[in-house]
């Protein structure tokens, strides 16, 4: 596999350095891609560059993950504007073995070739570095007016202006490029690492690290970047309105991750099939032509959310998600709700009334439109209830109910805890016993 080629066809590439193409072809090379560690986990904003060292591996090439914990600890001023808040060592080393974990999934670290993954810290390299060493090594070899033309400089002088009052660039986030143009240094030399990767806002960063390998180490390194996605309506991506979508299930359940790649539109599930799964070129135009066919099928979407949720999180929870997906329409039953674990369950219905009664309510038996009408408000009265059931419109947990005489106990409880109640086709409840 041809990496440049790849990601040309992909669309995954936005500016090489002359000679990046020569480099690979060459023979076989580190790369590193960086990754901020604020968080106990990776989000979908990060999948890019994830993708980028897996096709990487893929080619031959040897992938490096950097946790940046010295770097996510100063805030990158890249079209940004605020820092980052500083973290102590120990939520830098929980954070950087759950990305790990994560990161295992997509590339090989545990293999015998000479181009298995490996995961670095630049805290580690970084954190007996003193201000003095650091300017007098570091800093002499880079000139403030080298640094004051990258865009990312400039771009935040430009827009925070000179008012001293506002939250203007600082020194820490103006030396931002030096720490990562070490970064790339120091691998250049312990790793032998020759290319860096990162989004395109990361351009500037990254040639001031080749830049000051050719001055201090009369070195040749490379630069290459990849778009910053955005979606077809100009939303920005990875983001909804309860926030980021992220790859640890406790954070986002793979239902949420699921639906998030199934709801793209057709231009984004497109472009995102490329980008994030690893179908080969005649799949993905086989596809294309498929779902252009008959797109209320929406047999593209349905394929990148497989593809990218077993390689996220397993294949039972694909299956899991799609059984949710199939109970929010209509088509599950009652065996398919039990089948599901709580955490499941409550993400699938997270947005629908919920109301909770007690146990011993339950225990005792209660009537099926006192429970609906009296001890929960599900219905606002009970004949708008005994309307719905005479029309068939009434199901509990899946099932048709038109008894309204039922009791309602403890053996029609799901899971020993839940009543879920449609209303029609679509409407839902749930009765939560607590």
């Amino acid at each position: 596999m041809n990496f440049i080629e790849e990601l040309r066809w992909r669309g995954m590439m936005h500016d090489i350095m002359p000679g990046t193409e020569e480099q690979l072809a060459k023979e076989m090379t580190a790369a590193y891609v960086g990754i901020d560690p604020t968080a106990d986990s990776l989000h979908i904003g990060h999948l890019v560059g994830v993708m980028m060292l897996r096709h990487f591996q893929t080619a031959g090439h040897k992938p490096i993950a950097l946790v940046g914990g010295a770097t996510g600890m100063i805030g990158d001023p890249s079209g940004k504007s605020q820092e980052r808040n500083l973290l102590d060592e120990a939520s830098l080393r929980h954070n950087q073995e759950c990305i790990k974990k994560q990161l295992q999934k997509f590339i090989d670290f545990e293999g015998n070739e000479a181009n298995s993954a490996e995961l670095v810290n630049n805290y580690d390299w970084m954190k007996e570095f003193t201000f003095l060493d650091f300017i007098r090594d570091i800093g002499k070899s880079i000139t403030v007016n080298y640094m004051m033309a990258k865009d990312s400089v400039k771009s935040r002088m430009s827009r925070d202006g000179s008012n001293d009052d506002a939250e203007g660039l600082s020194f820490t986030e103006f030396t931002y490029q030096l720490v990562q143009g070490y970064d790339f240094l120091h691998l250049y030399k312990h790793k032998n690492c020759k290319l860096q990767m990162g989004g395109s806002d990361q351009w500037g960063n990254i040639t001031t690290g080749t830049e000051l390998i050719r001055r201090k180490e009369a070195g040749k390194a490379y630069a290459l970047t990849w778009p910053l996605l955005t979606k077809a309506d100009g939303g920005k991506f990875g983001k909804t309105e309860k926030g980021n979508i992220w790859l640890d299930p406790k954070r986002t359940s793979p239902y949420e991750f699921y639906q998030f790649w199934l709801n793209s539109s057709d231009d984004d599930a497109e472009k995102y099939t490329k980008i994030f799964t690893v179908l080969s070129p005649e799949e993905i135009d086989n596809l294309i032509v498929e779902h252009k066919k008959a797109p209320h099928e929406r047999k593209l979407q349905k394929r990148l959310a497989e593809e990218i949720t077993i390689m996220t999180h397993s294949e039972k929870d694909y299956r899991t998600a799609v059984a949710a997906s199939d109970i929010l329409f209509g088509k599950g039953t009652k065996e398919t709700l039990s089948n599901l674990d709580e955490a499941d369950f409550l993400s699938i219905f997270k947005g629908v009334p919920q109301f909770s009664v007690s146990k011993s309510l339950i225990n005792k038996g209660v009537a099926i439109l006192d429970l609906m009408a009296e001890h929960t408000k599900v219905f606002a009265s009970k004949g708008e209830a005994r309307r719905l059931m005479k029309d068939n419109g009434l199901s509990i947990n899946q099932e048709k109910e038109q008894d309204q005489e039922k009791m309602i106990n403890g053996n029609d409880l799901i899971n020993d805890k839940f009543l879920l109640i449609r209303q029609g086709k679509k409407n839902y409840s749930l009765i939560i016993i607590e």
